[in-house]
């Protein structure tokens, strides 16, 4: 079984996650995907025999659209997809329009952010390989996984700086991490 493929079998065994996917596919959304902990954390819970669902506190709705990058449009695309949930998921998915994060991140993180192209490029810039992975569900009930970095430091539980961006979040990062699954390796940067 490939990697891509055993992440599949585990990412579809959350029933809370395949919900967020389904209505995101619903919603039709530019370019979409979800990504960060809704996908890395229930690999790393699969690995250390935790639950599936052990410690999801968000879903990371991230989609594309260049064709107007203020904040009152991504605030409608929010809005759309708040309505499409019921709670606890209605408060748990934060969506973001990638072709607007350089507009606030060097605001918010103190790091200057280039305009990405797409929402796959969003992420080649995350902090870790291991956090890079995101998935979106096909009309087919098909999942396409994007990794920019591959899947082995994710099926490692090796957490190591991002190659291509260097950034300052990583220890504070890394410790958050470590406390939550021990077993992490963390190769300082």
């Amino acid at each position: 079984m490939s990697r891509e493929d055993e992440l599949r079998a585990i990412l579809v065994r959350s029933e809370p996650l395949m919900q967020v996917l389904r209505t995101a596919r619903d919603l039709d959304l530019p370019d979409w995907l979800v990504f960060s902990g809704a996908v890395y954390q229930r690999v790393l819970n699969h690995l250390t025999g935790r639950d599936i669902d052990y410690g999801i506190k968000d879903y990371d709705l991230g989609y594309f659209d260049a064709s107007d990058v203020s904040y009152e449009a991504e605030d409608v695309v929010i809005r759309r997809v708040a309505a499409a949930f019921e709670p606890p998921l209605r408060e748990m998915v934060e969506v973001r329009n990638q072709a607007r994060v350089h507009l606030w991140f060097e605001g918010k993180f103190g790091e200057p952010y280039a305009p990405l192209a797409s929402s796959g490029e969003a992420l080649e810039r995350f902090v870790s390989p291991l956090f890079a992975v995101g998935v979106r569900l096909e009309p087919d009930d098909r999942l396409t996984v994007m990794a920019p970095f591959g899947l082995d430091d994710l099926f490692a539980m090796r957490l190591r700086p991002n190659p291509w961006r260097k950034t300052g979040g990583f220890a504070r990062t890394a410790a958050s991490a470590s406390a939550r699954w021990p077993e992490i390796e963390v190769i300082p940067g």
